[in-house]
């Protein structure tokens, strides 16, 4: 957490100072009473940088591990910002795992409750399936490419360059729910993040590190596995600096 300690150039330096650990006290009170819920799917893929830039700031956030509980603790009912990351399944598998309803309601509550949403990738399609738009099989995506920001993106993303390169894994599409924008896309796969009142879907991978990078492309096909390797280092940091901005904006967000 972050409070100015000097200040210059002043006729009023108390009046200035109080106002000074007045915003401090502000800030460390929206940081206390904040917590994340980070929805996990499998255990191949956490938060990975959102993380970092969570312990940075000294935010506290739980992990609900779904394969694990296969239920939405009520704890995490009460969470003020919700995380829902990505996973192999398909969120029409409802079926076979209960939980994923318990997700779309508890997405539509948090909305309906001014609370700020983020989903990444099967975490995206969840919020758009949540507001009923369809979600299905389409083109796989495997590795980095180029996605194109949208000339209306609004938000952070209006912060995004023209252009920029994420990591891909997923063979699921949405449309988009009534009333969400489109912030950017794809030149394969056309939607590729939204955003819908409070709730932000992305599905692509941000949250990225190498850990997580050499573990999800062990097992793939050794030409994809030698062409993600070559090109990791020239796009991972900067997958980095676009995952601190989002997840940044995502906690300055009042849940």
């Amino acid at each position: 957490m972050f409070c100015p300690h000097r200040i210059k150039n002043t006729r009023q330096p108390g009046e200035l100072l109080w106002r000074t650990a007045f915003m401090c006290l502000l800030l460390h009170t929206h940081i206390v009473r904040m917590k994340i819920a980070i929805f996990q799917h499998v255990a191949s893929e956490p938060a990975g940088y959102f993380e970092t830039v969570f312990f940075e700031q000294e935010i506290p956030f739980e992990y609900v591990r779904l394969y694990e509980t296969n239920e939405i603790p009520d704890g995490a009912k009460n969470a003020t910002h919700l995380l829902f990351m990505g996973g192999p399944m398909s969120v029409n598998d409802e079926r076979e795992l209960p939980w994923l309803g318990e997700e779309k309601v508890l997405i539509r509550d948090a909305v309906k409750k001014d609370r700020p949403v983020l989903g990444i990738c099967l975490g995206a399609q969840l919020i758009a399936s949540a507001f009923g738009a369809r979600v299905y099989p389409y083109r796989q995506e495997t590795g980095w490419c180029t996605l194109t920001r949208t000339p209306d993106a609004c938000g952070i993303f209006s912060r995004f360059p023209p252009q920029f390169s994420v990591f891909q894994l997923h063979g699921e599409t949405f449309d988009l729910p009534p009333g969400a924008r489109l912030l950017c896309t794809g030149e394969m796969v056309h939607h590729q993040a939204f955003a819908y009142k409070t709730a932000l879907g992305l599905q692509f991978h941000l949250e990225l590190t190498d850990t997580i990078i050499r573990d999800w492309v062990k097992d793939l096909d050794p030409g994809i596995q030698a062409a993600v390797q070559k090109e990791t280092p020239r796009f991972l940091a900067d997958s980095n600096r676009l995952c601190r901005m989002i997840a940044q904006s995502f906690v300055a967000k009042k849940g």
